[in-house]
Protein backbone atom coordinates (compact mmCIF):
# COMPACT_ATOMS: atom_id res chain seq x y z
CA UNK A 1 0.00 0.00 0.00
CA UNK A 2 0.92 3.31 -0.99
CA UNK A 3 2.09 5.62 2.02
CA UNK A 4 1.25 9.80 2.54
CA UNK A 5 4.08 12.52 4.14
CA UNK A 6 1.99 14.50 7.12
CA UNK A 7 1.48 17.85 6.42
CA UNK A 8 3.36 20.70 7.83
CA UNK A 9 0.55 22.88 8.86
CA UNK A 10 -1.45 21.72 12.28
CA UNK A 11 -5.15 21.22 13.08
CA UNK A 12 -6.81 23.06 15.78
CA UNK A 13 -6.70 21.15 18.99
CA UNK A 14 -3.86 18.85 17.89
CA UNK A 15 -0.43 19.36 20.01
CA UNK A 16 2.56 17.45 18.74
CA UNK A 17 3.97 18.33 21.83
CA UNK A 18 1.92 15.73 24.17
CA UNK A 19 1.19 12.48 23.72
CA UNK A 20 -0.14 10.55 21.29
CA UNK A 21 -2.36 7.87 21.99
CA UNK A 22 -2.61 5.09 19.73
CA UNK A 23 -3.35 1.40 19.61
CA UNK A 24 -7.16 -0.27 20.94
CA UNK A 25 -10.05 -1.80 18.73
CA UNK A 26 -9.18 -2.54 15.14
CA UNK A 27 -11.94 -0.56 13.59
CA UNK A 28 -13.11 -1.83 10.25
CA UNK A 29 -14.85 -0.45 7.37
CA UNK A 30 -16.25 -3.09 5.22
CA UNK A 31 -16.74 -1.83 1.40
CA UNK A 32 -16.65 1.97 1.86
CA UNK A 33 -17.95 3.71 -0.71
CA UNK A 34 -16.04 7.21 -0.21
CA UNK A 35 -12.84 8.51 0.41
CA UNK A 36 -14.11 11.38 2.64
CA UNK A 37 -16.30 8.67 4.89
CA UNK A 38 -12.90 7.26 4.99
CA UNK A 39 -10.85 10.05 6.17
CA UNK A 40 -13.26 11.09 8.80
CA UNK A 41 -13.22 8.29 10.30
CA UNK A 42 -9.66 8.37 11.05
CA UNK A 43 -9.71 11.95 12.21
CA UNK A 44 -12.37 10.54 15.09
CA UNK A 45 -10.31 7.35 15.41
CA UNK A 46 -7.10 9.85 16.24
CA UNK A 47 -9.68 12.04 18.29
CA UNK A 48 -10.20 9.08 20.79
CA UNK A 49 -6.94 6.95 20.76
CA UNK A 50 -7.11 4.65 18.39
CA UNK A 51 -4.65 3.81 14.95
CA UNK A 52 -5.73 0.50 13.56
CA UNK A 53 -7.67 1.39 10.75
CA UNK A 54 -8.77 -1.58 8.80
CA UNK A 55 -10.36 -1.63 4.94
CA UNK A 56 -12.38 -3.94 3.06
CA UNK A 57 -12.14 -3.51 -0.79
CA UNK A 58 -12.76 0.15 -0.95
CA UNK A 59 -14.79 0.93 -3.90
CA UNK A 60 -12.56 4.58 -4.93
CA UNK A 61 -9.40 2.35 -4.40
CA UNK A 62 -6.77 3.05 -1.96
CA UNK A 63 -4.53 5.13 -1.19
CA UNK A 64 -7.05 8.09 -1.69
CA UNK A 65 -6.13 11.65 -1.70
CA UNK A 66 -9.80 12.74 -0.64
CA UNK A 67 -9.69 10.73 2.76
CA UNK A 68 -6.24 12.89 3.31
CA UNK A 69 -8.06 16.00 3.03
CA UNK A 70 -10.65 14.70 4.85
CA UNK A 71 -8.99 13.30 7.50
CA UNK A 72 -7.28 16.82 9.40
CA UNK A 73 -3.97 15.62 9.94
CA UNK A 74 -4.74 12.53 11.04
CA UNK A 75 -1.74 10.95 9.35
CA UNK A 76 -0.91 8.17 11.61
CA UNK A 77 -4.23 6.55 11.15
CA UNK A 78 -4.31 7.35 7.43
CA UNK A 79 -0.61 5.98 6.88
CA UNK A 80 -0.53 2.77 8.48
CA UNK A 81 -4.47 1.56 7.11
CA UNK A 82 -4.27 -1.57 5.84
CA UNK A 83 -6.72 -2.87 3.04
CA UNK A 84 -8.10 -6.20 2.74
CA UNK A 85 -9.69 -7.92 -0.35
CA UNK A 86 -12.22 -9.58 1.91
CA UNK A 87 -13.69 -9.31 5.77
CA UNK A 88 -12.15 -12.96 6.66
CA UNK A 89 -9.12 -11.89 5.81
CA UNK A 90 -9.74 -8.84 7.80
CA UNK A 91 -10.74 -10.24 11.11
CA UNK A 92 -8.48 -13.63 10.84
CA UNK A 93 -6.19 -12.47 13.66
CA UNK A 94 -8.61 -11.06 15.95
CA UNK A 95 -10.12 -12.78 19.30
CA UNK A 96 -12.93 -10.94 19.65
CA UNK A 97 -15.43 -8.83 17.06
CA UNK A 98 -18.53 -6.41 17.53
CA UNK A 99 -20.24 -5.84 14.40
CA UNK A 100 -22.61 -2.39 14.68
CA UNK A 101 -26.09 -2.54 13.33
CA UNK A 102 -28.97 0.06 13.31
CA UNK A 103 -31.35 -2.98 12.93
CA UNK A 104 -32.40 -5.80 14.97
CA UNK A 105 -30.91 -9.52 13.12
CA UNK A 106 -31.96 -13.24 13.38
CA UNK A 107 -29.41 -15.36 15.18
CA UNK A 108 -28.79 -15.49 18.98
CA UNK A 109 -25.67 -12.83 19.17
CA UNK A 110 -25.89 -11.07 22.51
CA UNK A 111 -26.46 -7.52 21.96
CA UNK A 112 -24.56 -4.66 23.32
CA UNK A 113 -24.79 -0.94 23.64
CA UNK A 114 -22.08 1.41 23.22
CA UNK A 115 -21.08 1.80 27.09
CA UNK A 116 -21.15 -2.24 28.01
CA UNK A 117 -19.46 -2.60 24.60
CA UNK A 118 -17.01 -0.04 25.37
CA UNK A 119 -16.44 -1.54 28.24
CA UNK A 120 -16.13 -5.43 27.33
CA UNK A 121 -13.19 -4.05 24.70
CA UNK A 122 -11.74 -2.66 27.49
CA UNK A 123 -11.50 -5.27 29.53
CA UNK A 124 -10.19 -7.79 26.73
CA UNK A 125 -7.84 -5.87 25.83
CA UNK A 126 -6.15 -5.33 28.49
CA UNK A 127 -6.17 -9.18 29.13
CA UNK A 128 -3.74 -8.91 25.89
CA UNK A 129 -7.07 -9.93 23.64
CA UNK A 130 -6.68 -8.47 20.08
CA UNK A 131 -10.38 -7.17 19.33
CA UNK A 132 -12.32 -4.94 16.63
CA UNK A 133 -15.41 -3.32 15.78
CA UNK A 134 -17.14 -4.03 12.24
CA UNK A 135 -18.70 -0.89 10.73
CA UNK A 136 -21.00 -1.51 7.07
CA UNK A 137 -21.52 0.22 3.76
CA UNK A 138 -22.88 3.64 3.52
CA UNK A 139 -26.06 2.65 2.37
CA UNK A 140 -26.73 -0.97 3.28
CA UNK A 141 -24.82 -1.35 6.50
CA UNK A 142 -23.34 -4.91 6.84
CA UNK A 143 -25.17 -7.75 5.61
CA UNK A 144 -26.38 -10.77 7.41
CA UNK A 145 -23.11 -12.89 6.96
CA UNK A 146 -21.15 -10.42 7.83
CA UNK A 147 -23.10 -9.95 11.31
CA UNK A 148 -22.78 -13.81 11.59
CA UNK A 149 -18.57 -13.03 11.32
CA UNK A 150 -19.11 -11.03 14.73
CA UNK A 151 -18.79 -12.58 17.87
CA UNK A 152 -21.77 -10.30 19.55
CA UNK A 153 -24.12 -7.16 18.01
CA UNK A 154 -23.23 -3.32 19.47
CA UNK A 155 -26.07 -0.91 18.63
CA UNK A 156 -26.79 2.76 19.84
CA UNK A 157 -29.80 4.17 21.71
CA UNK A 158 -30.90 6.50 18.40
CA UNK A 159 -34.05 7.99 17.13
CA UNK A 160 -36.23 4.32 15.98
CA UNK A 161 -37.69 6.32 13.20
CA UNK A 162 -34.44 8.06 11.91
CA UNK A 163 -31.42 5.59 13.08
CA UNK A 164 -29.32 5.90 10.27
CA UNK A 165 -25.79 7.01 11.01
CA UNK A 166 -22.72 8.24 8.66
CA UNK A 167 -20.30 5.26 9.29
CA UNK A 168 -17.59 8.18 10.74
CA UNK A 169 -20.29 9.40 13.28
CA UNK A 170 -20.86 5.36 14.00
CA UNK A 171 -16.90 5.28 14.43
CA UNK A 172 -17.01 8.50 16.81
CA UNK A 173 -19.75 6.87 19.21
CA UNK A 174 -17.34 3.56 19.22
CA UNK A 175 -14.60 5.48 19.41
CA UNK A 176 -15.38 7.80 22.33
CA UNK A 177 -16.51 4.92 24.45
CA UNK A 178 -13.51 3.43 24.17
CA UNK A 179 -11.61 6.08 25.57
CA UNK A 180 -14.35 6.75 28.54
CA UNK A 181 -14.09 2.97 29.39
CA UNK A 182 -10.15 3.83 29.74
CA UNK A 183 -10.51 6.39 32.24
CA UNK A 184 -9.88 6.22 36.10
CA UNK A 185 -13.32 7.96 37.13
CA UNK A 186 -16.19 8.39 34.72
CA UNK A 187 -16.22 12.59 35.41
CA UNK A 188 -12.80 12.73 34.85
CA UNK A 189 -11.52 15.70 32.09
CA UNK A 190 -8.79 15.80 29.76
CA UNK A 191 -7.63 19.21 31.89
CA UNK A 192 -8.84 20.64 35.04
CA UNK A 193 -9.39 24.38 35.97
CA UNK A 194 -6.04 25.61 37.09
CA UNK A 195 -4.78 25.91 40.03
CA UNK A 196 -5.58 29.52 41.93
CA UNK A 197 -4.44 30.87 45.72
CA UNK A 198 -7.28 31.84 47.38
CA UNK A 199 -7.47 35.84 48.52
CA UNK A 200 -7.29 35.87 52.30
CA UNK A 201 -8.99 38.14 53.88
CA UNK A 202 -7.09 41.07 54.72
CA UNK A 203 -7.55 41.04 50.70
CA UNK A 204 -10.73 40.91 51.04
CA UNK A 205 -11.47 43.75 53.68
CA UNK A 206 -9.24 45.75 51.87
CA UNK A 207 -11.64 45.89 48.37
CA UNK A 208 -14.12 46.53 51.02
CA UNK A 209 -12.59 49.42 52.39
CA UNK A 210 -11.18 50.79 49.28
CA UNK A 211 -14.93 50.49 47.48
CA UNK A 212 -16.90 51.92 50.28
CA UNK A 213 -14.34 55.03 50.38
CA UNK A 214 -14.85 55.63 46.79
CA UNK A 215 -18.65 55.45 47.22
CA UNK A 216 -18.49 58.09 49.97
CA UNK A 217 -16.23 60.12 47.99
CA UNK A 218 -18.85 60.30 45.73
CA UNK A 219 -22.22 60.80 48.20
CA UNK A 220 -23.44 57.52 47.63
CA UNK A 221 -24.54 56.65 51.25
CA UNK A 222 -27.24 59.45 52.06
CA UNK A 223 -27.76 58.32 55.52
CA UNK A 224 -25.84 56.11 57.83
CA UNK A 225 -29.13 53.85 57.70
CA UNK A 226 -29.02 53.73 53.71
CA UNK A 227 -24.61 53.25 54.09
CA UNK A 228 -25.05 50.10 56.98
CA UNK A 229 -27.51 48.27 54.62
CA UNK A 230 -25.63 49.19 51.47
CA UNK A 231 -22.57 48.10 52.55
CA UNK A 232 -24.03 44.91 54.04
CA UNK A 233 -25.04 44.09 50.37
CA UNK A 234 -22.48 44.86 49.51
CA UNK A 235 -19.71 42.76 51.37
CA UNK A 236 -22.79 39.92 50.53
CA UNK A 237 -22.43 40.46 46.73
CA UNK A 238 -18.38 40.23 47.56
CA UNK A 239 -17.89 37.26 49.74
CA UNK A 240 -20.20 34.78 47.19
CA UNK A 241 -17.74 34.35 44.36
CA UNK A 242 -14.16 33.56 46.75
CA UNK A 243 -12.20 35.29 44.54
CA UNK A 244 -8.76 34.45 44.52
CA UNK A 245 -5.58 36.74 45.08
CA UNK A 246 -5.17 37.56 41.31
CA UNK A 247 -8.98 38.56 40.75
CA UNK A 248 -8.64 40.81 43.75
CA UNK A 249 -5.95 42.76 42.31
CA UNK A 250 -7.78 42.90 38.73
CA UNK A 251 -10.98 44.44 41.04
CA UNK A 252 -8.25 47.16 42.59
CA UNK A 253 -7.15 48.10 39.82
CA UNK A 254 -10.31 48.73 38.30
CA UNK A 255 -11.84 50.68 40.85
CA UNK A 256 -8.36 52.35 41.18
CA UNK A 257 -8.94 53.86 37.42
CA UNK A 258 -12.24 55.38 38.05
CA UNK A 259 -10.38 57.76 40.59
CA UNK A 260 -8.08 59.26 37.84
CA UNK A 261 -10.48 59.59 34.72
CA UNK A 262 -13.67 61.82 34.64
CA UNK A 263 -16.62 61.07 32.83
CA UNK A 264 -15.18 62.14 29.36
CA UNK A 265 -12.23 60.04 29.32
CA UNK A 266 -9.65 63.03 30.04
CA UNK A 267 -7.19 62.41 33.18
CA UNK A 268 -7.97 64.50 36.31
CA UNK A 269 -5.19 66.42 37.29
CA UNK A 270 -2.73 65.79 40.21
CA UNK A 271 -3.23 68.22 42.98
CA UNK A 272 0.21 70.06 44.53
CA UNK A 273 1.69 66.83 46.53
CA UNK A 274 1.27 64.77 42.88
CA UNK A 275 -1.88 62.67 44.42
CA UNK A 276 -4.46 62.08 42.58
CA UNK A 277 -7.52 64.19 43.20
Amino acid sequence: MGGFAPGNKLVAGTDRNRELITGGPAIILVEPQLGENIGMVARAMANFGLSNLRIVNPRDGWPNDKAVSAAAKADHVISAAVVFDTLEAAVADLNFVYATTARPRDGHKPVRGPVEAGEILRGRENAGERTGILFGRERIGLRNWEVGLADEIVTFPVNPAYASLNIAQAVLLMSYEWMKSGLSHPHETAFEKAEVEPADKADLHGLFAQIEEGLDARGYFRSETKRMKAVDNLRAVLTRPGFSTDEIAVLRGLFASFDKFSRSGERKQANASGDDE
